[in-house]
């Protein structure tokens, strides 16, 4: 018998691997299938919508407020950007599958572009051509889908100046005239990496606030309270408005 298992220890060790393979795609199936309840519209996308939220509750330890995430209809969803999880977070918060504008260098990384592509992403041409962008974002906000994004433009801590967000949020409002919905992540260790927080352990939370309507911007300081609000500087917005 020892004759034999030395004979073939290679083989043993490629059994035992695959084995250890099977149980562990049979256990991310499962756990997929439990926590996936947003329906993507493919199998693919709907197993990773499941993973992300088992991920997200278990190793974050995600704690959220409800959103106010209307039943039907067109909304834009933004948040303030510690890092490469928090739009894992967000998926995990929502009840409604979401589309993100993202930079066009990042919607292209290889690798990663047919999750993207597929997810339904919109990238961002930052050099200039983002009315391709925005004219995509509105069309996709008029058939009804929940599109989300960072009005800071980038992974930006909530003790880093300037507080105002960019105007591109501003404009994709007035432009779609579509309710706004606000909430901040909190929590996450590792801020300001893209990569590190994916493997450190945290205890994150999605925090709502109310809901906001395009009419919003019409303040003059209008990008400078939101983005305080986003970065955790002010709890509460002084204007009010009009949700649509």
């Amino acid at each position: 018998m020892f004759d034999w298992l030395q004979s073939n220890i290679t083989s043993v060790i490629w059994l035992l691997v695959l084995a250890g393979l099977f149980v562990f795609a049979f256990y991310l199936k499962a756990k997929a299938r439990k926590y996936n309840h947003v329906d993507w519209g493919s199998k693919k996308l709907n197993f990773i919508d499941g993973l992300c939220r088992a991920y997200c509750v278990k190793f974050h330890r995600l704690k959220l407020e409800k959103f106010d995430l209307p039943k039907s209809g067109g909304a834009i969803l933004i948040s303030n950007h510690v890092s490469g999880v928090d739009p894992l977070l967000l998926i995990a918060a929502c009840d409604r599958p979401i589309r993100f504008m993202i930079a066009k260098e990042e919607y292209e990384r290889f690798g990663l572009n047919w999750l993207f592509k597929g997810a339904g992403c919109i990238p961002v041409d930052r050099t200039g051509r983002a009315d391709i962008s925005f004219r995509k974002a509105k069309r996709a906000l008029n058939e009804g889908q929940i599109l989300a994004l960072f009005p800071h433009g980038k992974i930006h801590l909530d003790n880093v100046q300037p507080y105002r967000v960019k105007a591109g949020i501003k404009r994709l409002a007035e432009l779609s005239q579509k309710p706004i919905v606000v909430a901040r992540i909190t929590g996450v260790r590792g801020q300001g990496s893209v990569f590190k927080p994916l493997f450190l352990r945290s205890e994150t939370k999605v925090i709502r606030f109310p809901n906001i309507g395009y009419d919003y911007f019409s303040q003059p300081e209008a990008l400078q309270e939101l983005g305080e609000l986003l970065l955790g500087h002010r709890n509460q917005l002084s204007y009010s408005s009009t949700i649509v």
